[in-house]
Formats: C-alpha cells, structure tokens, sequence
C-alpha cells in the first residue's frame, strides 16, 4: 500500500511537469507572409494545427512572393515566417541578410484558367490557347512580374511558347495585350475572371484546381512543370525590380518549386518550428497542399543544410 501511494504521489508530482510540456501550451501570434496561391491550402493547414495548439494566433497575410519579401527587407515588418511561390526570392532577397536557409517544399505549373463564360471556351486547347487569347474581342489577365513570381512565369510562359509554337514576335504580342488586367498577384485575378471582367488568366494550376476553374493543360515544355526540361526553361529570362532602386534583378526559367524560411528575427521563433513541423510532415501539411494541388518535392538539398534547425532537418537533405 505504502508504495502504490508513493507511486501515485509521484505520478501526482509529475503532472504539472508534462502539463506544461504539451503542445497546447504553446500560445501567442505567430506572423505568415505568404505567396497568394498557398491561400487555400494555408488557412486549411492553420486550422488543422490549431487543434493540436488552440492558443497560437496565426495570422496569415498573403501577398505576391516578391512583395512578401519586400515587406520583410523593405519596410521591416515583423514576420516569422514567409512560404514563397519561388524559392529563389527568399535566396536572392532574403538570405543571407534577414533568413539562413530554405526548405522547398512543393511544386505547380501553370495553366489557362477560365470559367464557363469565357468566350471560344468550347473551342480553346492546347493548340490553340495563344490564338484565341489574342483575339481583340477576349480579354486576359496576369500577375505583375515585379510583385509575384505567377506574374514573371507568365511571361516566361509566353517567351517559351514562341519557341514550341514557332511563332516568333508571339511572347511579345501575348505581354502587350490586355495590360490593365494586371494585378498584384495571381488571386486577385480570380475576382476578375468571375466577375466575368476577364476571359482568360494566366494562373497556377493548383489555384484553378482550388477555385473550381475550368484550365487548358500547357505542354510540358511551357509550363514550367517538368524536369526533363529544365534547360529549355532556363532560356525565358525576365528582369524584375531589383532589391535597390532602378537596379533589376533577372529570373531565369526553371521547373516549378516553392520555399519556405523561418526569418532571422522573428519575432514567435518556438511556434514557427512547430508550424513548419507540422506544415511540411507529410501526414500533416502536406497531405492538405496535395489535396490542393500542390505535390509534394520534400526532401530536396538544401545547400545551407547545418543552419536548418535540427527538428526540420528531416525535411531537408545534405547538398
């Protein structure tokens, strides 16, 4: 009897320790810049970790990826973590000065998204998508290559199409055409097409794919999706504002990946690792973004591998 009640004391004494250890204790804001694709899936993946910490704020704030990081190196705003739709923004304007490293974590292509208003939308394809695009009476919309990565893809979708298509001057005629349709980033064009203020948009295909939007299928080597044809993509270069004023900065085209860093001085640093924890485990976070149409690419090198804190190192292989 003696010792079953000290066994129980014990126990008794412990509980406050382990109480304190539970995930449910974590508690505060934790701040998200995020690339405005990742919308959808980040504000499922808000609610699915807020089960398991009911007391961390998360406050999502989405944005094109180059004015994501802008804010951050910019106009300083606190940010504990920022998930671009291009991982190369936070390496060349985040690292080394406001991150240490990158995580790439899921990949995309781009599309023709449309709705069952679109004009000639029983006539367009994958043949033939340029050719009803640029007829005078359809209008089309794009992100703005200087705010959001989908904005400069699709320049860069237009570039590699002159050249599948053999239609030399076409990436020119496609990005003189229809430019009051531009707009910040890739969602805000969604508004447009349902509103019926726009025919056509350039768009990633897990936004159309999230948005119950009908999509034309580009071929592989214009939508910046496949591999195997990373050296044709890396032929579309398009020169975006640069980090200091009237320098630009070039983007080259390469298969689709986005990135996610924690900021160097974040401001929540414990609740952001258990988010990203949760956000890249691949029955967590990550089995949302598939669901979205977002599939997974973890792990892939990460060439700043030992700053990578030790618990999302699993995510992540040596370079």
């Amino acid at each position: 009897m003696k010792r079953l009640l000290s066994i129980l004391l014990c126990s008794m004494l412990a509980l406050p320790v382990a109480f304190a250890q539970r995930p449910a204790d974590l508690s505060g804001d934790l701040i998200i810049f995020h690339a405005g694709s990742l919308s959808v899936p980040m504000k499922e993946i808000k609610a699915e970790f807020n089960k398991l910490y009911p007391k961390v704020n998360v406050l999502l704030e989405s944005a094109g990826s180059v004015e994501c990081a802008r804010k951050i190196t910019d106009i300083k705003k606190p940010c504990d973590i920022m998930a671009a739709s291009d991982y190369k923004v936070i390496d060349n304007l985040l690292i080394p000065a406001y991150a240490d490293w990158n995580i790439k974590f899921a990949a995309n292509e781009m599309c023709i998204a449309y709705t069952n208003k679109a004009k000639y939308k029983d006539q367009i394809n994958a043949k033939n998508w340029y050719e009803i695009l640029m007829k005078p009476e359809v209008a089309f919309g794009r992100a703005d290559p200087n705010a959001d990565p989908c904005g400069y893809r699709s320049v860069m979708c237009m570039l590699l199409s002159e050249t599948y298509y053999k239609k030399p001057g076409l990436a020119k005629q496609l990005s003189s055409k229809d430019l009051n349709y531009i707009r910040p980033k890739e969602v805000d064009l969604v508004a447009l097409l349902e509103s019926n203020n726009i025919d056509y948009m350039f768009q990633y295909r897990s936004v159309a794919v999230q948005h119950n939007l009908n999509y034309v299928i580009l071929p592989d080597q214009v939508n910046l999706k496949n591999i195997r044809y990373a050296d044709e993509y890396s032929k579309a270069v398009v020169d975006i504002k640069g980090k200091e004023p009237g320098k630009t900065e070039q983007m080259k085209g390469e298969p689709m990946v986005y990135g996610l860093t924690m900021v160097k001085n974040a401001p929540h640093k414990e609740a952001a690792i258990a988010f990203l924890e949760f956000m890249l485990s691949k029955d967590k976070g990550m089995k949302i973004m598939e669901k979205d149409g977002q599939p997974s690419v973890i792990p892939m090198e990460e060439k700043n591998y030992t700053a990578v804190p030790d618990r999302l190192k699993p995510f992540v292989k040596k370079p």
